[in-house]
C-alpha cells in the first residue's frame, strides 16, 4: 500500500494548516459565508487535516501517512462542498423532507467521518456516546419505559436534522468552535510563537524567587499567566511543567508534590481570564451573556483558586523547612525585553469591554501581536514565524474543533428527545430542594463524565442536563414566580451565570481527580512519579476547585454588587488560608486536634454565608458568620503565635 513519509509531507501540511487559519481569519473578520456553510467548512478542513496528522491507531506507522488516511482526508472535504452545491434545493423541498439517496449517503457518511476523526483524536468514549445517542433517538428509546421513553424518529428525518439544520453537527456549538474558539486558539498560537511562554516563566521566577518555596510559586504564577493565553490544562502542564517541576525538585520539594502543584496550577489555566478554554465561549452562547461579562466576573474567583494553591505551597514549605530558591533575578530587564507581550492582552480586554465581539477582538489582537513584536530587536515576527503561527493555530485546533462539532450531535439529540428537561427534574427531585445536595450530585456527575469526556465536552453535556435545575434551586420563590410569568429580571441573568460557572468549574476536575486525570498524568511523566498518586496529591492541592463553586451558589461572589463581591473575596481568601492550615495541620508549628478544630471552624464560618447556615443577621454588607469567623481567626492565630513564642523561650 502506498505510504508517504511524514517528513516529506510536513511542509505541505504546514502550508495547508496555514491556509485553513487564513480562511478562518478572513471569514471571521469579513464574513461572506452563511453559518451552515462556515461550520461545515470548519469541520471539513480540520477533519481533513486531522486525518493526515493523527494515525489510525497507536500501532500504526508513525513515520508515514497511508493511502487510507489520504482518502479519508479527501472525503472529509465533501460535506462542505456538497452543502454549498445542494443546500438551496434541499431547503426548497424541506417541507416534505424527502432526501435523495445521494443526500442521505453524504449525511450518513459525514457522521461516520466525525466518529472516526473523534476516535483518532480523543479515543473511544465520545464515539460510543454518539452511537448510543443516535441509537436512542432512532429506536432505543422505544425500549425504555417511564420518563426516559422516546417514540423515536425516522432515519431520514434524523439525518436531515443532523446534517442540514442547526440542530446537529453544524449547529451553534460548531459555530462557536469556528468563530470564538478558533480565533482565540490562533491568538494563543501567535503569542506562543512570539516568545510569550519564555517571558512568562522568566517573569514568574523574578517575582517569586524571594518567597519561601519560591519555585512552587513560580509554577503557580507562570501557570496563571500561561492560562491567560492557552486555555488548556494539559498544554499548560507540559509547557510550564517541563521547567517548573525540575525547579521545584531542586528547591527541595518532593517530585510528587511538585507534579501535583503543577497539575493544580495548570488546571487553573482553564478558569483564568481572559482566555478560559473553549467552554467559556459555549457558555456565552448558551446563556446569551456577553463574553466580556463572564471574563470580568471570573477574575476574583480565579485569584481565589490560585491563592489556595499558593497557601498550600507556603505552608508545605514551612512544614518541611524549604527556603526560597536564592535566585537573584532582576525584574526590570525581563519586563523591558518582554513588556510588548502585554500590549495585545490589553488591546484584547479593551476591545471586549468596549463591546466588540470576541472574534473581532481576537483578530485585531493577533495583528497587534505581530506589530508589537517589532518593538523588540530579538523577537520580531517575520513571514516564516507568521506562517508557523498560523499552522500551529490550525493544528492545535484539530482536537477541539472536531470534538465540538461532533458533540453537537449529542446536544441536538438531548434537546430533541427532551432528556435535558427530564434530567433537571430528576436532580430537583433527588436533591429534595437542597441546593447543597444538588451541587454534590452535579460534582459526582462531572467526575464520572470527566473519566471519558474532555473538559469542554463534559461541561456542555452537564450544562444542558443540569443548569436549569441549579438555576431553579438558586432563585428565590419571588424570582422563580417572575420567571414562570415570562419576566426575566437582571438578577436572574447573574444567577444563570453562577449556575453555569459552577458546572464549568466542576468540569475541570477531570484534569486532576483520579482515576482519569490527564493533566496529572502529564505532570507525572515529567516528574517520573506514579500517575495515580500524583492525581491524589493534585486533588488535595486543588481543593479550591470545589470550594469556590460553593461560593458561587451561596454567596454574592457572582450575583451581588461589586462591594458584596469584594467582601466575599477578601473574607474567602482568609477562609481558604485557614482551611489549608487545617488540612496540613501546621501553621508556624504542628497543631493539636483542638487547635486544628478551631482553625477549621473559623474556616467554615469565613467561607459560609448567613443563608447557608440559616442565620438572619442584621448587617447587610457583612454577615454574622464572617464577623464571628474573623474573631475566631484572630483568636486562633494569636494563641498559636503566643504558644509558639512560649515554646521557643522554653527551649532557649
Amino acid at each position: 500500500m502506498l505510504r508517504i513519509s511524514r517528513r516529506r509531507l510536513a511542509p505541505i501540511l504546514t502550508v495547508y494548516a496555514a491556509l485553513i487559519a487564513i480562511f478562518h481569519f478572513y471569514v471571521n473578520m469579513r464574513g461572506g459565508l452563511s453559518d451552515l456553510w462556515f461550520n461545515a467548512a470548519h469541520f471539513s478542513f480540520l477533519a481533513s487535516l486531522g486525518f493526515l496528522v493523527y494515525p489510525a491507531t497507536k500501532r500504526s506507522d508513525m513515520e508515514t501517512v497511508g493511502l487510507w488516511d489520504i482518502l479519508l482526508a479527501i472525503l472529509a472535504l465533501v460535506p462542505f462542498f456538497f452543502l454549498m452545491a445542494t443546500e438551496e434545493s434541499i431547503y426548497t423541498a424541506s417541507g416534505s423532507i424527502q432526501l435523495s439517496a445521494l443526500e442521505l449517503s453524504v449525511a450518513a457518511g459525514t457522521i461516520l467521518l466525525a466518529l472516526e476523526i473523534v476516535r483518532r483524536t480523543t479515543g473511544w468514549i465520545i464515539p460510543v456516546l454518539m452511537i448510543f445517542a443516535i441509537s436512542y433517538v432512532l429506536f432505543l428509546g422505544n425500549w425504555f419505559s417511564g420518563v426516559f421513553a422516546f417514540a423515536g424518529m425516522s432515519l431520514e428525518r434524523f439525518l436531515f436534522r443532523a446534517f442540514y439544520t442547526g440542530e446537529g453537527l453544524f449547529g451553534f456549538i460548531a459555530n462557536i468552535s469556528a468563530t470564538y474558539v478558533f480565533m482565540f486558539m490562533l491568538f494563543a498560537a501567535f503569542l506562543m510563537k512570539s516568545g510569550a511562554g519564555d517571558f512568562i516563566v522568566d517573569l514568574s521566577r523574578a517575582l517569586t524567587s524571594r518567597f519561601r518555596g519560591g519555585a512552587g510559586h513560580v509554577a503557580v504564577f507562570s501557570s496563571a499567566l500561561m492560562g491567560t493565553i492557552s486555555g488548556s490544562a494539559v498544554a499548560n502542564t507540559v509547557s510550564t511543567g517541563s521547567v517548573t517541576i525540575p525547579m521545584m525538585v531542586r528547591n527541595g520539594f518532593k517530585p510528587i508534590f511538585a507534579a501535583a502543584v503543577e497539575t493544580a496550577a495548570s488546571t487553573g489555566g482553564q478558569i483564568m481570564p481572559p482566555i478560559m478554554g473553549a467552554g467559556v465561549f459555549v457558555m456565552a452562547q448558551m446563556t446569551q451573556i456577553p463574553f466580556a461579562t463572564i471574563v470580568i466576573v471570573s477574575i476574583l474567583p480565579a485569584i481565589l483558586y490560585f491563592s489556595s494553591i499558593s497557601f498550600y505551597i507556603h505552608i508545605h514549605a514551612k512544614k518541611h523547612g524549604i527556603a526560597a530558591t536564592g535566585e537573584k533575578i532582576r525584574v526590570w530587564p525581563i519586563l523591558r525585553e518582554g513588556a510588548h507581550f502585554f500590549i495585545p492582552l490589553i488591546v484584547l480586554m479593551v476591545l471586549l469591554i468596549k463591546g466588540f465581539t470576541p472574534t473581532y477582538a481576537a483578530g485585531i489582537s493577533i495583528l497587534v501581536i505581530i506589530a508589537a513584536s517589532w518593538l523588540t530587536k530579538t523577537k520580531r515576527m517575520g513571514w516564516r514565524d507568521i506562517l508557523e503561527a498560523l499552522a500551529m493555530g490550525s493544528k492545535n485546533m484539530i482536537v477541539t474543533g472536531v470534538l465540538l462539532v461532533s458533540v453537537g450531535i449529542i446536544v441536538g439529540i438531548i434537546n430533541i428527545s427532551g432528556i435535558g428537561v427530564t434530567f433537571s427534574q430528576l436532580i430537583m427531585e433527588w436533591s429534595g430542594e437542597s441546593l447543597m445536595l444538588a451541587l454534590a450530585l452535579v460534582a459526582v456527575a462531572s467526575l464520572f463524565l470527566g473519566m471519558g469526556l474532555p473538559v469542554t465536552a463534559s461541561y456542555i453535556v452537564l450544562a444542558v442536563l443540569s443548569a436549569p435545575a441549579l438555576l431553579g434551586l438558586m432563585l428565590s420563590p419571588e424570582m422563580a414566580a417572575l420567571v414562570s410569568a415570562g419576566v426575566t429580571p437582571p438578577e436572574v441573568t447573574m444567577y444563570l451565570l453562577a449556575a453555569h460557572l459552577i458546572i464549568f468549574w466542576l468540569s475541570q476536575d477531570s484534569n486532576l481527580t483520579p482515576p482519569v486525570c490527564l493533566a496529572a498524568f502529564a505532570a507525572a511523566g515529567i516528574a517520573q512519579t506514579p500517575p495515580m498518586r500524583t492525581g491524589v496529591e493534585a486533588w488535595k492541592v486543588g481543593k479550591g476547585l470545589y470550594i469556590v463553586p460553593i461560593l458561587f451558589a451561596f454567596s454574592p461572589l457572582i450575583t451581588g454588587g461589586w462591594g458584596e463581591r469584594f467582601e466575599v473575596f477578601v473574607v474567602s481568601i482568609l477562609g481558604i488560608l485557614m482551611f489549608t492550615a487545617t488540612v496540613e495541620g501546621f501553621w508556624d508549628r504542628p497543631m493539636g486536634w483542638l487547635e486544628r478544630s478551631g482553625f477549621g471552624f473559623s474556616s467554615l464560618l469565613l467561607l459560609s454565608q448567613d443563608s447557608l447556615l440559616g442565620i438572619e443577621g442584621p448587617l447587610e454588607w457583612l454577615p454574622w458568620t464572617h464577623i464571628v469567623g474573623l474573631g475566631l481567626m484572630a483568636l486562633m492565630m494569636g494563641q498559636h503565635k503566643v504558644r509558639r513564642g512560649a515554646k521557643h523561650d522554653a527551649r532557649s
